[in-house]
């Protein structure tokens, strides 16, 4: 799959959302408040939204990845077992 500008950066966002949820589980911190202002400032409430709608983006990644692997299905391999010698015909 060949991926775009936006393509990194939406991932790169959802990576900030897993590690900050990751943050909140284990210990309660919530990384992107700290730095923000809290939950309730409204740049903390874009940022989250951000970080939503990119995950969601990122979600058409699973239909790219499905349809390209439809359209250019990948090639057959033969299996050869170590011991048995490739005749070519």
């Amino acid at each position: 799959m060949r991926y775009r500008n936006w393509d990194w950066v939406a991932l790169s966002l959802v990576i900030l959302g897993a590690i900050n949820w990751g943050l909140i589980g284990l210990f309660r911190f919530d990384l992107i408040a700290v730095i923000f202002g809290g939950m309730e400032s409204v740049v903390s409430r874009i940022i989250y939204t951000i970080i939503a709608l990119a995950g969601l983006y990122c979600l058409s990644f699973i239909g790219r990845a499905t349809m390209e692997q439809h359209t250019h299905p990948a090639p057959h391999r033969h299996n050869h077992t170590p011991n048995t010698p490739h005749h070519p015909n």
